[in-house]
């Protein structure tokens, strides 16, 4: 079996961390995925933190294995969330979209592990030194906000930027792409599509569908006009907000156009008004499954992978 310095540092039997996904990952999947093993993280995204809070007590009703919380730093409720992860005594806050220094001290003081999302190394360096337990290095190939590097360029310079433990994040979904990520120099994965298949993952049917019948173009990024690329699958609102991104529309109505566009495609499926994230790895996910059968399965054919790759060698 694979263990690494996160599996000790986390509590959890395997180092696979279940992305943040924005109405997505509820404490329902969170559950499921710390029951397996894994560490199953519920997404504050833009809610309030009364939502985050019930999200947490339902996952706690279900396993008493560790469990972690996102924050996504943009969210106008982000101060809120920020303390009721201290509050609900989470094991693990991660972050995204954003800088967390202002409440890292605080988090620490509570005994929760920090675990910032990075896309670059000069933020590697920063939450380094501002005491991060640990950082996710997250590739463009990622759905939702994305940076600019991909996974394979940017995982060992995040290695070598950092004495922290690297999780390399960003079209990850079989076992061969966490045998690489280890090759990298990570000591550890997070997957978020792959968990779209998830027999807990409750999105909308539509939804799970376009995710199973994917194909290897399916995605596109759309946003950088504003300064927050988001990786979504090519639907009609996805070509039409990119036609209006680059036709000039002004960018409070462009804000405007994407607001609670990924929720009408979480909980109503929505193809024409909603924006379903996924990343690259889309046309990868071939079978809805538990979440807990996807986390051994993963980490089974990595060790497969590994232990091929080891006889290669004379």
């Amino acid at each position: 079996m694979i263990r690494s310095t996160i599996c000790e540092m986390l509590g959890i039997e395997y180092p696979v961390l279940q992305g943040g996904m924005a109405w997505i990952a509820d404490g329902k999947l969170a559950a499921a995925v710390s029951c397996g093993g894994g560490l199953g993280i519920i997404a504050a995204g833009n809610a309030k933190g009364d939502y985050v809070r019930q999200q947490i007590q339902a996952a706690r009703s279900i396993t008493d294995k560790p469990i972690g919380v996102n924050i996504m730093l943009l969210s106008p409720f982000a101060d809120e969330v920020a303390k009721v992860v201290i509050e609900e005594k989470i094991e693990v806050v991660t972050t995204g979209a954003g800088n967390p220094s202002k409440y890292i001290k605080e988090w620490l003081s509570a005994g929760i592990r920090v675990i910032p999302v990075v896309a670059s190394v000069a933020m590697a360096k920063l939450m380094t030194r501002l005491g991060a337990s640990a950082l996710i290095a997250e590739g463009g190939e990622s759905g939702g906000h994305v940076g600019e590097l991909t996974t394979i360029v940017l995982i060992p310079q995040i290695c070598d930027a950092t004495t922290l433990p690297v999780i390399a994040a960003g079209g990850i979904a079989d076992g061969r792409g966490v045998a690489a990520a280890f090759m990298l120099g990570a000591q550890g994965v997070q997957m978020g599509t792959r968990f779209l298949s998830a027999n807990e993952c409750t999105i909308h049917p539509v939804y799970k569908e376009k995710i199973l019948k994917a194909t290897d173009l399916c995605t596109m990024v759309t946003g950088k006009r504003l300064g927050h690329p988001v990786r979504s699958l090519r639907t009609p609102f996805a070509r039409e907000y990119s036609k209006a991104e680059y036709g000039g529309m002004p960018d409070e109505e462009l804000e405007k156009l994407a607001t609670g566009a990924l929720r009408l495609a979480v909980q109503e499926g929505d193809d024409k008004k909603g924006c379903f994230l996924s990343g690259q790895i889309a046309a990868m996910v071939k079978k809805e499954q538990p979440a807990a059968e996807i986390v051994k399965e993963v980490m089974e054919e990595a060790e497969a992978v590994l232990l091929k790759a080891s006889q290669w060698i004379k």
